[in-house]
Formats: structure tokens, C-alpha cells, sequence
């Protein structure tokens, strides 16, 4: 069920989503947080349908900003989602402009779940300091995705300068499966540590970076960006050791392959991950990623500047 509620304010928008709570038969105990959606000027569609996805592992209110046509009038356009329109959450889609545009964190503020996480997520291009901007003040965790926006690895940069505990960014989280992956294949015998490391792929993907960087923070070795124009995301990593390379290859961004000295080549599913896969990843964690903290803040600066 869709409402359209134009020219309103977020107290009549809370009540008429009560209204609609109550008359639909649905309840809100099961919301475990809030779920801040700043689209800006894009689309937000893909987002909410994304977390509307999520919400299945994650019951929540999805709070949708999206920045309106420009004015000096100070206005107020909402719409609410419940029921199949809204997966296992409630979503409230505001539309402001002029001056309220200007008071983000008062216009949420009667919405707020009461007790529960709040978390940020910009899934377009981000403020430039996330944890200062008066949505990232206001919640325990800011998601970014620097991979969706205008200039992937200046926002990298961006983000590694103003890191404050709580940030995270999905080009991070796209690269879970191969760090998973890398670490399971580096804990097996003979251990041997590596002398250079090589990851391949899209030259301007914040996630080719962002896993060079974590190899050169966790193996304190020399590593390699090689940049492949329209490759799909990261296509390979070598890691070259004394005994012989360690080669995880994906070259067409569906199954990699897995070489090691000795040992019969291992086929393994290694798809792209979908935006909802890792909206779902990053909100099973409510506390800071220490770990992306020390990649961002430690491991980038140890490569060329992207």
C-alpha cells in the first residue's frame, strides 16, 4: 500500500503511518533499527528496493531522502510504504524543500524508531565528512559507496581523510568474499610469507584498492595495482612466495580459479555482489569495522595514489 501525503509535515506523517499500521494489522516490535536513506537527486528505487530486500534479515524503517525541486518555499512532500510495497519494513519517502531541506536531522526526528540503532546510508555520493554531516551525527553507523559515485577514488581519498569510527563503505564490503578467500588459502601450509602481491582489475574500482590495501597492511610486502580498463571489478590476485605464486583468478567476474604450487586447480562460484547482499553484510554489524579502519586510514597510503 502506497500513501501520498503532499504538503505535510512528519508529525501528520507519523500518524498516518500509525493509521496505517493499525488498520493493515501490522506492528512495529519487530523493527530492530532505523535505516536513513539520503538519495540526494538520484533515484532512489534501486536503493529501497534494496532495502526492502534487506529488511527480511533486518526488519526496520527505511527513512528515504530525496532532495526536491529547488525552492524558496519551505515544503514538505511525503509518500509511505507498508505492506507488500515496503518487504518487512516501513518506508517513508520525503521530498523536502527550501528551508527544511536546510534541518535533515529535526525533520527525521519524530520518526526515529524510539530505542533502536540508527543507521546512514548514502548510496550516491557522500558529504564529505560523513560523521560531521547532521545525518552522520545523529546514528551509529554511516554506510558509503564510493564505487556508485561520480568519482570513485577521490571519494576513496575523501573518506580515508575524515575516517571516524562507525564509517564504513560497500566497496569494502564487495571485496568480502576474496578476503575470506585469500586468508583461508594464506592459513594452509607451508606459510611461507609473501614477497609481492598483485591485484588485478578495474583501475578506477574502490574495491581493487581497498584490498590491495588491506594485503599491504596485513603482509607488510610490496603490492601492485595492475589496472585493466572494463574489467568487472577485481579479476585476479597474485601473491608470489618463495615455494611459487598463489593465483586467484576471475576473469570474467562470475567463477575464479585457484592455483597453488602442488596442488590441482580449484573452481570456485565468485559472482559479483549484489547491492543487496552487501546492505544485508553491513547491517549485521552495529559497531565500528576496526579492520576497514586500519585499511582506509593505513593500508592506502602504503600504494601509489590511485
Amino acid at each position: 500500500m502506497i500513501i501520498t501525503l503532499p504538503g505535510t509535515t512528519t508529525r501528520d506523517v507519523d500518524r498516518r503511518l500509525v493509521q496505517a499500521r493499525d488498520e493493515g494489522g501490522a506492528v512495529a516490535l519487530g523493527r530492530v533499527l532505523t535505516l536513513i536513506i539520503d538519495a540526494g537527486e538520484h533515484d532512489p528505487e534501486e536503493a529501497i528496493d534494496a532495502a526492502n530486500a534487506a529488511s527480511h534479515e533486518h526488519p526496520c524503517r527505511i527513512l528515504v531522502l530525496v532532495s526536491h525541486v529547488r525552492s524558496d518555499e519551505a515544503r514538505l512532500d511525503a509518500e509511505i510504504r507498508v505492506g507488500g510495497d515496503a518487504g518487512a519494513s516501513e518506508v517513508v519517502v520525503l521530498r523536502p524543500s527550501g528551508p527544511v531541506e536546510q534541518e535533515l536531522d529535526t525533520l527525521l526526528m519524530p520518526l526515529l524508531l524510539p530505542d533502536a540503532p540508527i543507521v546512514a546510508w548514502w548510496p550516491f555520493d557522500a558529504p564529505d565528512a560523513p560523521s560531521t554531516h547532521p545525518l552522520g551525527r545523529m546514528v551509529q553507523r554511516r554506510i558509503t559507496d564510493s564505487t556508485r559515485s561520480r568519482a570513485p577514488l577521490h571519494m576513496l581519498r575523501r573518506l580515508a581523510e575524515t575516517y571516524t569510527a562507525g564509517d564504513t563503505d560497500l566497496a569494502w564490503t564487495r571485496a568480502t568474499l576474496w578476503r575470506g578467500l585469500i586468508a583461508a588459502t594464506l592459513d594452509q601450509p607451508p606459510y611461507e610469507p609473501a614477497t609481492h602481491v598483485t591485484v588485478s582489475g578495474e583501475g578506477t574500482h574502490p574495491s581493487v584498492h581497498l584490498l590491495a590495501a588491506w594485503l599491504a597492511e596485513a603482509l607488510r610486502c610490496p603490492v601492485t595495482v595492475e589496472r585493466l580498463a572494463g574489467a568487472p571489478a577485481i579479476t585476479q590476485v597474485r601473491l608470489d612466495r618463495a615455494d611459487g605464486p598463489i593465483v586467484l583468478d576471475r576473469p570474467d567476474g562470475k567463477t575464479a580459479v585457484l592455483r597453488q604450487p602442488g596442488q590441482p586447480e580449484h573452481r570456485i562460484a565468485l559472482p559479483l555482489r549484489t547491492l543487496r547482499e552487501c546492505l544485508v553484510e553491513e547491517l549485521r554489524r552495529l559497531g565500528p569495522d576496526e579492520v576497514y579502519g586500519e585499511v582506509l586510514t593505513r593500508g592506502l597510503p602504503l600504494l601509489d595514489a590511485p
